[in-house]
């Protein structure tokens, strides 16, 4: 049974392009889950027409505000204004439960006091191992090469029978190769052109690993401004906000 990826944000840190931060919406026949929830991705949800209350799962590669600093939003408005009722579970690297508390204290002061009427489970994923994420969801992680105070991770999502794997922010490694085998999807994150830039991938580094990546389709994003220039000029898929896929 195909599955549906929506690339609700496929943006930077910074908006280049007017593009939102990375938010992906994976529908699998029993469950959709989230990979990052970047500020900007409540905003790009209502874009793509997606009630955040029907997501089952979110999956964060990294405590970067542009990759996981929607969900305080979020969780402010399931608890408020959308009334969530159905469970919902977040699931990050080692410390995500921490940091998250931090940047929800630095965006909300105050909100550690509101209790959410539905369950909510916060995971921290092993590395190198397959974590369960509810019934249907199950996720490897990989040490991703970035920041390092961001605990950062590339992750392999499987559901369904189908498996979408993400690079997250992250120079190449040794890990990619199993990363992306035989996936169904790689979203591999190509922020420049020609500028070498550490922690990231930028296109001379994806050009150079794609056949390494063993992924049976490709599709690049999360451009810098440098790359936005470029992204006609390629032949690779690339993403840009409101894509959908089916794979």
């Amino acid at each position: 049974m195909s599955h549906k990826v929506t690339f609700a944000g496929s943006g930077d840190a910074f908006g280049a392009g007017g593009r939102f931060n990375t938010c992906f919406v994976v529908d699998a026949p029993d469950v959709r889950y989230a990979i990052d929830f970047g500020a900007s991705s409540l905003i790009a949800l209502n874009q793509a027409g997606i009630e955040h209350n029907s997501i089952d799962a979110i999956v964060l590669t990294h405590i970067h505000a542009d990759h996981c600093a929607g969900v305080p939003f979020m969780l402010m408005d399931a608890m408020l204004g959308a009334k969530r009722k159905t469970p919902l579970i977040i699931a990050g690297p080692r410390d995500t439960v921490a940091m998250l508390n931090d940047v929800r204290d630095a965006l909300f002061p105050g909100m550690d006091v509101m209790k959410p009427k539905f369950d909510l489970q916060f995971i921290e994923m092993d590395v190198m191992k397959e974590n369960k994420i509810g019934e249907h969801l199950t996720v490897t992680p990989y040490p991703a090469l970035h920041t390092g105070e961001t605990n950062p991770t590339s992750v392999r999502c499987e559901a369904g029978g189908k498996v979408v794997s993400y690079t997250g922010d992250s120079a190449w490694t040794k890990h990619m190769p199993a990363l992306g085998k035989d996936a169904d999807l790689l979203i591999s994150e190509c922020y420049f052109y020609e500028k070498p830039i550490p922690f990231h991938l930028n296109y001379p580094d994806v050009k150079e690993h794609w056949d390494e990546f063993g992924a049976k389709r490709i599709i690049l994003t999360h451009f810098s401004r440098e790359m936005m220039q470029h992204k006609d000029d390629v032949p690779e898929e690339c993403a840009h906000d409101g894509l959908v896929v089916e794979i």
